[in-house]
């Protein structure tokens, strides 16, 4: 009886084993970081997805510095980041691969008249040294100064491209670039700073130097206010087999025309 019994477990377990051969992977990988990188990371993730049965794949929104942040702490697979890390990110034994460039559109509302500005200008309206529209070819109100919160991956690149790094006189400090672009679109009087992926028809994206800001101009370099989207891996940390499979896939040519299709620059 024993031994019938035995021969029905090793059966039960062979069969098993075949059956698991044959599954599809199951795996899931998870990212974390920069709100910019939503609309290009959300349409990869997506396409992997459907490239891949039974993968799942997410996306926590929470801004570049705490997907950094994830990562070290060994909270998700891959971190996203809207901007370069910083050397003592990198002495964490963090990895930064560049995954696109996007541009940095400077927004207002769609009313304003004033549709190209030069970057001392810009900087001069953000650190408080030009405070009214009239001053600079708009109407006769108060400029409100929307931006990102510290840590901010958008934010740091815009502060370092203007030089104004701590020296912003901000009306608002928002959590995401979809907040900034839907506080730009209520206010006459505001401008900010957003993702050029993520603009919408429900702001204007101004000129700067004459230059507008779209997927050529900032491949070329013409468009000065651009940053790179970084992918950050832990060096000490091996990723999955799942995680690894969709870090080469979004890092491939294959990629590029989802990039693309999502508003950046891809530069593999």
């Amino acid at each position: 009886m024993k031994k019938i019994i035995t021969f029905i477990t090793i059966v039960s377990l062979v069969f098993a084993a075949m059956a698991g051969c044959g599954k599809k992977d199951s795996g899931t990988v998870s990212t974390d970081g920069s709100t910019s990188m939503e609309k290009v990371i959300g349409a990869l993730g997506e396409a992997f997805e459907e490239n891949n049965s039974g993968v799942t794949f997410t996306y926590n929104p929470t801004g570049s510095g705490s997907g950094i942040t994830a990562v070290a702490e060994g909270r998700c697979d891959i971190g996203l980041s809207s901007r370069n890390l910083k050397d003592e990110e990198k002495a964490q034994g963090l990895n930064e691969t560049v995954l696109a460039l996007d541009g940095i559109a400077v927004i207002v509302n769609p009313d304003n008249p004033v549709n190209d500005l030069d970057l001392e200008t810009i900087g001069k309206i953000y650190m408080g040294e030009i405070t009214n529209w009239k001053d600079i070819g708009g109407e006769d109100l108060e400029i409100v100064l929307i931006g990102r919160e510290a840590g901010s991956g958008t934010r740091d690149g815009f502060e370092s491209i203007m030089g104004t790094e701590d020296a912003c006189k901000y009306r608002q400090e928002l959590t995401s670039t979809g907040d900034v672009i839907t506080t730009v679109a209520s206010n006459p009087a505001a401008i900010g700073y957003a993702s050029l992926a993520s603009v919408k028809e429900t702001v204007k994206a101004l000129l700067v130097g004459g230059i507008a800001p779209t997927e050529e101009t900032v491949k070329d370099g013409s468009y000065v206010v651009q940053r790179p989207f970084v992918l950050v891996t832990k060096s000490s940390a091996k990723l999955s087999e799942t995680a690894q499979k969709f870090f080469d896939y979004i890092t491939s040519p294959e990629a590029n025309e989802i990039i693309s299709s999502a508003g950046a620059v891809p530069v593999n």
